[in-house]
């Protein structure tokens, strides 16, 4: 299973077995950071189980990882948990981790949730968000988020069609008409959600937008929401463009010709500084895993070298 439009995870079914010391391996799932801790959920596993070649792992259960200790807890949650998922979107803000959509075995979800990692009785439970204002983005996964000004605000992703008026540009898979139930496709829709009130909104953005696009990486800078690469189609990008949080307007960023990275889907951007990003890894066209590690500098607009 990769970034766009496999319906594979239409087959996926979950498992139980599940090792007690580490986590098991995994892709799709959702990794968050909160003080000295990171926090993993979610995604499936390569394995054949019961005449099936992947399978969600368990949703119950919140693997802990100590950044001090170099040791793993395994926890289980409770309340209204999510359901075992792939390629989800989860934030860490003031000791709540958000959960927005993803794909399950039955399609994609937009539902919400949030559990506090800081529980005074030390039990973790998720909250489903039931009751919130606006209209939230259409069912999808493989979309990318920044976090700013108590905002959580998701770019793009691979999903169902949006009904009604919405802002940005919806392309249809042509080859998900054949082997899903309901047709999806990628888009570039910037959608936000505050999180004091828990209303949805859709800003209508200014200046040239990326094409739609699923499984791409995204970073924040001060008031900057970087974006770059992902999967249209079946091609991966190598663009990069920043979104004003502010005004709403998009940029891309001009990039040397002999500079530019490889087009890639499934990779990270990760800020380092105040004026660094850094580029890791990734799915190339040709559905090479990539290892090489590209660091960008925001005041040259350059990416500065490559290593393998």
């Amino acid at each position: 299973m990769a970034d766009g439009n496999e319906d594979m995870n239409e087959d996926l079914v979950t498992s139980s077995s599940f090792h007690d010391s580490v986590p098991e391996e995994r892709s799709g799932h959702v990794a968050v950071a909160h003080g000295n801790y990171m926090y993993v959920l979610g995604g499936y596993k390569n394995a054949a189980v019961r005449g099936y070649h992947d399978f969600y792992l368990p949703r119950e259960e919140l693997w802990i990882y100590n950044m001090e200790t170099g040791r793993w807890k395994k926890k289980y949650t409770e309340g209204d948990i999510p359901q075992s998922m792939s390629g989800s979107c989860a934030a860490s803000v003031d000791g709540v981790l958000y959960l927005f959509g993803g794909h399950h075995a039955r399609g994609n979800t937009n539902e919400f949730y949030m559990l506090n990692l800081r529980p005074k009785d030390k039990i973790l439970c998720w909250e489903k968000i039931k009751e919130f204002r606006g209209v939230p983005p259409t069912p999808k996964d493989k979309l990318g988020y920044w976090v700013y000004n108590n905002k959580l605000i998701f770019f793009g992703g691979y999903g169902y069609a949006p009904r009604g008026q919405y802002h940005g540009t919806f392309e249809f898979d042509e080859s998900s008409f054949w082997n899903a139930s309901h047709p999806r496709g990628w888009n570039n829709h910037v959608h936000f959600i505050d999180l004091e009130t828990f209303t949805w909104n859709q800003p209508i953005t200014k200046g040239k937008p990326p094409t739609p696009r699923a499984a791409h990486a995204c970073a924040t800078i001060g008031n900057r929401g970087y974006v770059f690469g992902g999967r249209y189609q079946d091609a991966r990008t190598n663009d990069l463009y920043f979104l004003d949080l502010d005004t709403w307007e998009w940029n891309e960023v001009a990039q040397s010709p002999d500079q530019i990275p490889t087009g890639r889907s499934w990779h990270s951007l990760t800020p380092v500084s105040t004026d660094h990003l850094f580029l890791f890894g990734g799915f190339t066209t040709d559905k090479h895993p990539l290892s090489m590690f590209h660091p960008f500098h925001l005041m040259s607009k350059e990416f500065l070298y490559t290593t393998q």
